[in-house]
């Protein structure tokens, strides 16, 4: 077997599983450990894939922080289907958090209010598409703004949810890891982030496929804290089975 043909079939499990490990690849390509490290380091210098404790995954799980502009263009159709599958569950005379993120923007633009709606937010975009509706009451949370995210963070921002409490907290998350969590690339955020769950009966995830398998710098909780997932048809099927078997509800857009 050449290299370029082990080259090969290494991507092909990456594609069909997300992970190899590199003793499974030991025994599927029937050469040394030395071998397969050194066929891994290769394809990570290409950048097509990325190397990680005794196995490879298809790209870098640390994310950088990036302005909104920017990740707005990322998934835009994608987003739109779980900002849509979001405001379905919303009910009547509700009142809701939202934290930040781009697909917050696309739920918000979703969104309909069944009589009267009530809506904390953090999100200064989100806030900006809700308020030309009158039927939505909107408390903004004040505080430092974030210029990446326009969002606001910090202690003025963390101080309303001493004293208020809501049906649902919709999260916008930069990564989603089995064994990490879901986390967010700024560290006054995932504390703004968990004070909201504790202020909310239900912390439902809106986060596009592109999340999984990936870590921002602070994590935000556990899964296991977590109520619903909202993501779109680009979630692998050994990824759904994954969280399922943790039992992690997803609903795929």
């Amino acid at each position: 077997m050449t290299k370029e043909e082990r080259h090969q079939i290494i991507l092909d499990n990456l594609m069909r599983h997300e992970r190899v490990q590199v003793a499974e690849l030991v025994d599927l390509l029937e050469v040394s450990a030395v071998t397969v490290r050194k066929d891994l380091s290769e394809l990570e210098r290409q950048g097509r894939l990325y190397r990680s404790h005794g196995h490879a995954i298809k790209t870098d799980p640390y994310i950088n922080n990036r302005s909104v502009n920017e990740k707005e263009k990322l998934m835009p159709a994608q987003k739109m289907l779980i900002g849509a599958r979001a405001a379905e569950m919303i009910t009547a005379d509700d009142s809701i958090i939202l934290a930040s993120g781009t697909t917050v923007h696309a739920f918000a633009s979703c969104i309909r209010p069944i009589h009267h709606l009530t809506v904390v937010s953090a999100c200064l975009r989100a806030t900006e598409i809700l308020a030309t509706n009158n039927d939505i009451e909107i408390i903004q949370l004040g505080g430092i703004v974030r210029h990446s995210s326009l969002s606001v963070v910090g202690e003025y921002a963390k101080a309303v949810f001493a004293e208020c409490a809501c049906s649902k907290l919709f999260l916008g998350v930069d990564g989603i890891d089995p064994d990490f969590g879901i986390t967010t690339t700024d560290i006054r955020e995932a504390e703004l982030n968990k004070v909201m769950m504790r202020a909310a009966q239900k912390v439902i995830v809106l986060a596009d496929s592109s999340k999984f398998l990936r870590r921002g710098f602070s994590k935000i909780a556990d899964l296991s804290e977590i109520d619903l997932i909202i993501t779109d048809s680009g979630v692998p099927q050994a990824m759904r089975d994954r969280l399922e078997e943790r039992g992690i509800e997803l609903c795929i857009c």
